[in-house]
């Protein structure tokens, strides 16, 4: 009885301190209110995560608390997006001092927040909706907080135009299933009765219309250009956007796993998706800019969390976007020590011999085979052994092979060694807390493994073949359009004639 009752205060408890956390930024925007209140607001905004973090590992079942859903997932992602607000936050209380804009910030970074937080708990799909809508505008406004400059208005309205899109799309595709279900509830949706209402034909258009919905918000192809553009925000704006609510995709897909089975929406997600990783990846090696390289990386990455979406590997979804937030908010507040202001120091030229290549080859083979006869036979399990092998070879490289000396081999042999327990352990924990609330998808047919393949496969050959040849025509005319891809238009640089006219002649009236 009393773990009932536990249970069901908690839900209260959680959204108590969401209310006084708006309350106090809206004490904030307040001009008479003294600028030390921060401080105090941080303190607030502190709770919320907390008890998300105590309901998740006290969490016994499902439990419904008015429109809101709680379960390990949802009080998981509660935490995870609270928990990069309140740190952005307290990160600006000193980098934003003194901005015009100050107050206003910590008002709508917090209302974006608690709006992504409350839409990833919400069971009534009606308050999914306005909650998304919320956060999607709120980051929009985030990045048009320097109204007056106008390339941050121009991103802010490029942004503002891909999420209308995108939250249409999902309004079309939540429309559609609950006319056929009958229900708003997403509980009472994701029932064999309530499926069997919907055909196959009509399963496959809302299926895609999800996919729409989530590739603009992740910046997948072609939708890439809007989180290119939005490096003109702060970086501690950047470190939410790109922690917290670019990998909505991989949150919203899981949300709805049990009706995301339709092999030609799958089928489309793994191509947009391949095709992401690859452009993603060539903006990272290509870009000067650190913050490009950052979004670069991003794109990449949301590319293979989709990936994982669309083979039905949703608990690997969730796991990626929750280290890829906390790994990139970090690296987005700390772009600011990018720049060494030390002399560079010259390492030895030496290339390193063919046996620690060979050794991390074979290496690496070893582990992605051993990690595909381990597992069921299943389409994820491929790609899973294909990266992992992948991904060991090239730390092995750059960890030990180009170590320097006995004692920088051994050292990168025990980072790689230490790095593969902890996401092991950190993988293990998950499953034991998601295991019951993730649903284990539909695994697409061996042609669409097929075409991920040579998708991912193909391009990492061309890499490998123009990183030999680097004086060929073909590197050049492919690294001129990654560069070109990822430069802003000609309405985001601040100097370009255009705006130059415009304020000479401002000047001169």
């Amino acid at each position: 009885m009393g773990g009932e009752v536990m249970s069901v205060s908690l839900p209260a408890v959680f959204m108590i301190f969401l209310i006084l956390s708006l309350i106090s930024v809206l004490f904030m925007l307040n001009p008479r209110i003294p600028l030390s209140f921060v401080r105090i607001h941080v303190g607030v905004i502190s709770f919320p995560p907390i008890i998300a973090l105590i309901g998740l590992f006290t969490n016994t079942g499902s439990i419904s608390f008015g429109p809101f859903r709680y379960d390990s997932l949802s009080w998981l992602l509660a935490a995870f997006v609270l928990t990069i607000g309140l740190i952005v936050q307290r990160y600006s209380v000193r980098y934003l001092h003194g901005d015009h804009s100050y107050r206003s910030y910590f008002t709508l970074l917090a209302f974006t927040t608690i709006a992504d937080a409350l839409a990833w708990l919400s069971d009534d799909l009606r308050l999914l909706l306005v909650c998304w809508g919320g956060t999607l505008l709120g980051l929009t406004l985030l990045i048009r907080m320097n109204k007056k400059w106008q390339v941050a208005r121009n991103a802010a309205l490029l942004s503002g135009k891909m999420f209308a899109l995108g939250w249409l799309l999902l309004l079309a595709a939540i429309s559609w299933v609950t006319q056929l279900t009958g229900h708003w509830q997403l509980s009472f949706i994701l029932t064999e009765k309530s499926l069997a209402h919907i055909d196959s034909w009509e399963k496959t258009c809302i299926t895609l219309l999800l996919v729409g919905a989530v590739v603009i918000p992740a910046a997948q192809f072609p939708f890439q250009r809007w989180l290119l553009d939005s490096v003109v925000a702060p970086t501690p704006i950047s470190a939410v956007m790109h922690a917290g609510i670019v990998n909505a995709g991989g949150i919203l897909l899981t949300r709805f796993a049990l009706l995301f089975d339709g092999e030609a929406a799958q089928l489309v997600l793994l191509i947009l998706s391949s095709i992401s990783v690859l452009i993603g990846t060539g903006i990272m090696l290509v870009q000067v800019d650190y913050k490009r390289q950052l979004v670069g990386s991003t794109i990449a990455q949301m590319g293979f969390m989709l990936i994982q979406c669309a083979l039905g590997a949703y608990l690997a979804a969730i796991i990626h976007a929750v280290l890829h937030g906390l790994f990139k908010s970090t690296l987005f507040l700390q772009a600011g020590s990018a720049v060494q202001h030390q002399e560079p120091v010259e390492y030895a030229s030496e290339r390193p011999s063919f046996f620690w290549k060979f050794a991390g080859g074979l290496i690496g083979l070893a582990v992605g085979v051993s990690f595909w006869l381990s597992t069921p036979g299943e389409a994820y399990q491929w790609v899973s052994a294909l990266i992992l092998s992948w991904s060991v070879t090239l730390a092995w490289t750059q960890l030990v092979a180009f170590g320097y000396g006995r004692i920088g081999r051994v050292a990168g042999v025990i980072m790689l060694a230490g790095a593969g327990i902890v996401y092991s352990v950190i993988h293990s924990a998950f499953s034991k807390l998601l295991h019951e609330t993730v649903h284990s998808g539909f695994q697409p047919s061996l042609p669409a493994v097929l075409i991920l393949f040579i998708v991912l496969l193909s391009g990492s050959a061309i890499g490998f073949l123009m990183t030999r040849k680097r004086f060929s025509t073909t590197l050049a005319v492919i690294y001129l359009w990654l560069v070109r891809l990822s430069e802003p238009k000609l309405d985001l640089v601040e100097n370009h004639p255009k705006y130059l006219s415009q304020l000479i002649s401002r000047g001169g009236s």
